[in-house]
């Protein structure tokens, strides 16, 4: 690391204890870039707890004179192969222009080369650090730490002013509810199989996802498994829409977490079927506005999908990719 801090600031690894501090500087940036409040205490409580990950080693907080946090970032990398790695972090808006923010992302790169010996031989590491379009700091910051831009993505919603279109299930596909604890085990390999095809995927041992899965639902505030759609062929899980009552930032805003449609069952209309039925939903329980995000060149070709279902951009984010070890992909780059 290069970078130093101002006179008088100081660092260390983060705290349960700080999480409403934590919270608030994370919302002082959301609202300065997109007017709303993105981040909840408990939800943020539930991410720290994450099987694997630790405040102590994988967060550091930059402290002003006066004992404030005023910087954050943290490191993701719990999951084998460790060949992709993640960072994200935030600086005070007030705070900026004191290299706290090269200071933090220089810190990241250190922690994440040490998963380098953790990894398959002659595979291909890389840092990835994701910022929103309005925030050109960040963008900045990245391009000038030898980031490269690598991916866009897009958060799409819909605004109904009337009811959707009914669902149209191909024949012996019917939906229904998800039943926690029973079909834990088989939704995950479920969702596995679903983005096998998408970009950046990387398979990781099943039974350490299963933990983390597990730990989100049964610490989430806002899982509500009404809201988690499975279409099923008989026993099969062909596809899934898991969504949640709301967003942070707009409590009147459905959101759909995850939708795929498994290998052998796409091109039948299950995806849009899935979608409808949960727009429908949503507009039952009086919400409007729906959201969901989405790879902008979706191998899948999923933005056609939400496109034709009248789902329109209305937020773009980029991708940011450093290279610490050249060697083979192991991610899925391509759909044959």
């Amino acid at each position: 690391m290069t970078a130093g801090l101002p006179k008088g600031f100081t660092v260390r690894p983060v705290t349960m204890e700080e999480l409403k501090a934590a919270v608030a500087l994370f919302n002082a940036c959301s609202m300065e870039l997109i007017g709303a409040k993105q981040h909840d205490i408990d939800e943020t409580r539930v991410e720290w707890g994450t099987p694997g990950f630790n405040l102590e080693t994988d967060t550091r907080v930059v402290l002003s004179p006066a004992g404030e946090i005023v910087g954050y970032i943290e490191v993701w990398d719990i999951e084998e192969p460790h060949v992709q790695i993640w960072s994200w972090g935030r600086v005070r808006p007030d705070y900026r222009g004191k290299r706290i923010g090269t200071y933090l992302l220089q810190w990241a790169e250190a922690r994440a080369r040490k998963a380098i010996p953790k990894t398959p031989s002659g595979a291909r590491v890389v840092l990835r650090h994701s910022a929103l379009h309005q925030d050109k700091p960040a963008q900045a910051l990245l391009a000038h730490e030898g980031f490269n831009l690598i991916r866009h993505f897009w958060r799409m919603v819909i605004k109904m002013d009337g009811s959707p279109p009914t669902p149209v299930w191909p024949e012996g596909v019917v939906v229904r509810t998800f039943a926690p604890e029973q079909e834990d085990r088989a939704l995950a390999t479920a969702v596995r199989d679903m983005f096998k095809d998408h970009w950046g995927y990387v398979e990781t041992p099943f039974e350490e996802e299963l933990v983390r899965w597990q730990h989100w639902l049964k610490n989430d505030k806002n899982f509500d498994p009404s809201l988690w759609f499975l279409a099923m062929d008989g026993d099969e899980i062909t596809g899934a829409s898991l969504c949640s009552p709301k967003t942070n930032e707009d409590p009147d805003m459905g959101y759909v977490h995850t939708l795929g449609v498994r290998r052998p069952w796409r091109r039948h209309g299950i995806a849009l079927a899935l979608l409808h039925h949960s727009f429908g939903e949503f507009l039952n329980r009086g919400k409007r506005k729906v959201s969901l995000h989405v790879d902008a060149k979706s191998l899948t070709g999923a933005t056609r999908l939400y496109e034709k279902a009248g789902m329109h951009v209305d937020r773009l984010s980029h991708n940011y990719e450093k290279e610490l070890r050249p060697g083979k992909d192991l991610a899925t780059q391509s759909v044959t």
